[in-house]
């Protein structure tokens, strides 16, 4: 090989080398700043200690969440009100209403 071409490939091959461990890296911040799981050489998920603050967002969002699913319900429940009505012959919500307004006795 000629001398010139070796002094040409080394530099290259360092600028790259460099570059793959600057993305390996940032891959890895990225990972970490956004809550995904790092991985360790045989591609097993390794996490990472967790804190009191970590425990305390994990409860505050379970209980966001219970209570959507909550609201959720009531919302579902409130929609098959309105499909009924919507889809239902006219005069048998008419006689439901009527029924409902008069006393009973």
């Amino acid at each position: 090989m000629n001398l010139d071409v070796l002094n040409t490939i080394a530099p290259v091959a360092a600028i790259v080398g460099l570059a793959g461990v600057a993305g390996w890296v940032y891959t890895t911040w990225l990972r970490v700043k956004n809550g995904y799981p790092l991985e360790n050489s045989w591609g097993k998920a390794v996490y990472p200690r967790t804190n009191d603050e970590a425990m305390e967002r994990v409860k505050l969002i379970s209980q966001e969440n219970a209570q959507l699913r909550a609201e959720l319900g009531s919302v579902k429940d409130r929609l098959a009100v309105v499909e009924r009505i919507v889809t239902d012959e006219s005069h048998r919500v008419a006689a439901e209403i009527e029924a409902l307004r008069r006393p009973a006795n």
